[in-house]
């Protein structure tokens, strides 16, 4: 019985014995069974490297971001060491490693996915810091500093990017980098030419950050967009409308084109006439204006000098011209107190039987 197990597991398969397949494959089954439980572990051990500079944020942030990234790190690892227990079938006869053929492009593509895991684990590290310092930015109150860590963070994973495309050309392709960074000189201003668009709304972004006409969490109006301002991109700044859609807007319309920040006034400005029926006597319009008059000096939420005047005698109506300067910079509060100024308004027309030609509100 012995001999014919033993007999079984030397029986090769393309130049492989059984036994070969079985470690192949035991090794491969053990790494999926413990990839998940080294990740773990791995990344505890990897956060408490940077603990004493993320004490906002807890050890699971750090734990979603890296466990992925040093999971398939180990299962590639094991990959390897399992896939040394076989042999290429002697009877193909292939090429060295070393010369263009099967052996090479296996090995070049494993060493590429091998960096590439890497490069992908130092992204997510750079996500990590930038989430730091947002919590932290939180802490503080400080929304001008969001749009400043954004670019950072962005431009830390460009660099780890293009640095990682450096390594794989050079170590493993035997590309010469400096010659190739030289013969990108009219390849680099062809790219520029076909990529002007997005270079511009590059471009945008750092004028946003240098000249900071509004920060995240800023109510805009740019074009015929308006809205809270949700995120600040390299190409693009994410508007929340009113109507809740998310519009994106190219950073180089953002600096280019007129942009009114509503965040940034000091009050709500209130213009609006008052229309009176034309059977409305004199001395009543007079009474309704001074009493008008009166009720905006009362009011301890209306600011500077009012305006409240008999502008226009049209055909159907007496109009009177209401302005006065709200003492609020939040939309809704100056809603509030406009409401309760018209309110007042219509007792006073009340009061002094006179009717309403019409109502109508310029802003």
């Amino acid at each position: 019985m012995d001999i014919i197990i033993s007999e079984f597991f030397e029986k090769e398969i393309l130049g492989n014995t059984i036994i070969q397949y079985c470690w192949f494959a035991g090794i491969i089954l053990a790494g999926l069974v413990l990839k998940g439980l080294v990740s773990k572990i791995s990344s505890h051990l990897l956060f408490r490297l940077f603990k004493n500079y993320s004490k906002e944020i807890k050890a699971q942030s750090f734990l979603k971001l890296l466990r992925k990234p040093i999971g398939w790190l180990f299962f590639l690892i094991i990959f390897y060491i399992a896939f040394t227990q076989i042999d290429y079938p002697s009877y193909w006869k292939l090429k060295p490693s070393s010369e263009f053929g099967l052996r090479m492009v296996v090995e070049k593509l494993y060493l590429t996915i091998l960096i590439s895991t890497i490069i992908w684990g130092f992204i997510r590290i750079a996500d990590f810091f930038g989430l730091v310092m947002m919590k932290r930015n939180e802490t503080s109150g400080n929304n001008s500093e969001k749009h400043v860590i954004i670019v950072i963070t962005e431009t830390t994973k460009v660099v780890i990017i293009i640095l990682g495309v450096f390594v794989i050309l050079g170590s493993i392709f035997n590309i010469n980098i400096g010659s190739l960074i030289a013969g990108l000189g009219i390849g680099g201003l062809a790219v520029a030419l076909a990529a002007k668009d997005t270079l511009e709304n590059f471009f945008g972004s750092f004028s946003i950050f240098l000249d900071k006409p509004f920060v995240i969490g800023d109510h805009v109006t740019v074009g015929n967009v308006s809205g809270i301002v949700e995120k600040i991109g390299f190409r693009s700044t994410r508007i929340r409308t009113l109507e809740k859609t998310s519009v994106a807007v190219p950073n180089k319309k953002m600096v280019d084109v007129e942009l009114e920040n509503l965040s940034l006034r000091t009050s709500h400005y209130a213009n609006y006439t008052i229309s009176l029926d034309q059977n409305t006597s004199l001395d009543t319009i007079k009474s309704i204006i001074a009493q008008v008059k009166i009720i905006l000096a009362e009011n301890a939420k209306v600011k500077g000098a009012s305006q409240v005047k008999l502008i226009e005698i049209s055909k159907g109506s007496f109009d009177i011209l209401v302005q006065y300067d709200a003492d609020t910079t939040d939309h809704n509060e100056s809603l509030s107190i406009k409401e309760q100024i018209n309110f007042d308004i219509i007792k006073i027309v009340k009061k002094h039987n006179a009717n309403f030609a019409s109502l109508l509100s310029q802003s």
